[in-house]
């Protein structure tokens, strides 16, 4: 009877590095995933970055790459931990899953306050950084941003290309008598934005801050659905390697 235990154990204990195994295989897909979405964030939306007040966005991001790699990282060390069944590796493995789950849900936060208040930092900041900033002295990047964003989205100013009506450059002699950006032109051409007909340039309702909201809403909601199916896996990570533990613990003693 006391040999049927000790084998059962044995088999429990199997059983346990298994699903540990597996569990650690999908955990590392996971990682790889998340640092791809903040990867990718970085480097092709990156363009639109200029145009926002707040590094709210980019921190964000930065923290899924973060989180990413720390992950593919613990990977290696919960595949060693499960081979060697070592106590001290399986405890600094349950460490770090505490750590990355803690790193996510800051990502996580900053992402929901910054989807909070996104349309109204989107509204005054735009506007104003159309008008006061476009193609002037030290403001190159934010340029950038903004034809990228016109040229990307297919849209003309920030409510609608009357908004540059208002806007430093436009009324200054460098714009050639542009009534809009050239970026505004369906078909790019040196000075194109003379011509603000509909034929010409783009007339989106709701301008460019429509098509930005629901561009960076999106992305949000994509990093946050990723972050959550990576933290559930670490709960279940974290309730296998503490059954482990307790394993390997008994048949010590």
């Amino acid at each position: 009877m006391a040999h049927y235990k000790v084998d059962q154990d044995d088999w429990l204990t199997v059983y346990l590095k298994y699903l540990l195994a597996v569990f650690n295989f999908f955990f590392w897909m996971g990682g790889a995933a998340v640092m791809a979405v903040g990867v990718w964030t970085l480097v092709e939306k990156s363009g639109y970055l200029g145009v926002l007040a707040s590094s709210t966005f980019a921190a964000s991001a930065y923290i899924l790459i973060f989180a990413g790699t720390l992950v593919m990282v613990t990977g290696f060390l919960g595949f060693s931990a499960v081979i060697r069944e070592d106590r001290s590796c399986l405890s600094a493995y349950f460490c770090l899953l505490l750590v990355i789950f803690l790193v996510e849900l800051v990502a996580g936060v900053l992402a929901h306050v910054y989807y909070q208040r996104l349309s109204e930092e989107l509204r005054q900041h735009l506007t104003r950084t159309l008008a006061q900033n476009y193609r002037q002295p030290g403001a190159a990047e934010i340029t950038a941003s903004v034809d990228r964003l016109q040229q990307d989205f297919r849209c003309c100013g920030s409510n609608s290309s009357a908004d540059w009506q208002h806007s430093t450059y436009i009324l200054s002699p460098e714009a050639e008598g542009r009534r809009v950006p050239d970026s505004c032109c369906k078909t790019v051409v040196a000075r194109c934005g003379r011509r603000a007909h509909p034929s010409n340039i783009y007339k989106v309702e709701g301008g460019c801050i429509t098509k930005l909201e629901q561009f960076l809403a999106d992305h949000l909601l994509l990093m946050g659905a990723v972050g959550i199916g990576v933290a559930c896996l670490q709960i279940c990570g974290m309730i296998l390697t503490c059954c482990l533990h307790r394993r390997v613990q008994l048949h010590l003693y």
